[in-house]
C-alpha cells in the first residue's frame, strides 16, 4: 500500500528538478524556482560527482528549505495527530522526513532533465498554489499543484497534488487504515521498515 503510493507520487520530484520555462514572476513561485536552480546546482557539479553521501546530504538539506515535512507529517495523520504525545511528534516528523527523502533520492540523483512550464499562480494571504505542467521525455503531460504557506520570508510547501491526487490525502487515508486496522505504534514499526530498507 505505502509503496503504491511513493511510486504515484515520484513525479514530485521532477518538477523540483526539471528545466524550467519562466512565464510568471510571484513570490511563490520565484521560491520554488530557487529551490530548483540550487537541486540542478548541486546535480551537476562535477566535483560531487562522486561524493555521494555528501551530495546527498546537500540535497536533502535544499529540500528541506522548501518542504515543510511537520506540517505534511501532521496533516498526513489528521485527527490521530492530536492523540500524540509530543514525544512521540517529535519521533513521527523526522520518520515521516526520512521515509519521503529515501524514497526520493534515487529518482532525483537519476534526474532526466524533463521540461516544466509554470502555468498559474493564485494568492491568498499566507496561502498560494502554484500551478505547473511536467512535460517527460516521451512527451507525456503531468499536471502538478503545489499548496504552500508563508513562512517569513519564505513560501514553504506543505501538500502537493499529482494529476488531481493530493500527497498528503492520500497518506491520510492509508495511515488512517492502518492505525485503524492495527494501531499507532503499527504504522510507526511499518514507516521504519520501509526507512530501513532504503
Amino acid at each position: 500500500m505505502l509503496q503504491n503510493s511513493l511510486c504515484r507520487t515520484i513525479p514530485l520530484l521532477l518538477v523540483i528538478f526539471g528545466l524550467v520555462t519562466p512565464s510568471l514572476a510571484g513570490e511563490p513561485t520565484d521560491h520554488i524556482r530557487k529551490t530548483t536552480d540550487k537541486m540542478i546546482t548541486i546535480l551537476n557539479d562535477p566535483a560531487l560527482k562522486n561524493k555521494v553521501d555528501e551530495r546527498r546530504k546537500m540535497l536533502r538539506s535544499t529540500l528541506s528549505e522548501r518542504f515543510d515535512w511537520e506540517e505534511m507529517a501532521k496533516r498526513s495523520l489528521a485527527s490521530h495527530w492530536q492523540s500524540l504525545t509530543d514525544e512521540e511528534k517529535k519521533e513521527f516528523v523526522p520518520l515521516f522526513t526520512d521515509l519521503l527523502e529515501n524514497t526520493y533520492m534515487n529518482r532525483i540523483e537519476n534526474y532526466s532533465g524533463d521540461k516544466v512550464t509554470y502555468d498559474a499562480e493564485r494568492v491568498k494571504g499566507d496561502y498560494g498554489l502554484v500551478k505547473v505542467t511536467i512535460f517527460t521525455v516521451k512527451q507525456v503531460e503531468i499536471p502538478v499543484v503545489y499548496k504552500m504557506k508563508k513562512k517569513d520570508p519564505e513560501w514553504i510547501i506543505y501538500d502537493v497534488s499529482i494529476e488531481g491526487v493530493s500527497l498528503v490525502n492520500n497518506y491520510r487515508q492509508q495511515f488512517d487504515s492502518i492505525i485503524l486496522s492495527s494501531s499507532y505504534q503499527g504504522l510507526v514499526e511499518k514507516l521504519r521498515e520501509k526507512v530501513a530498507k532504503n
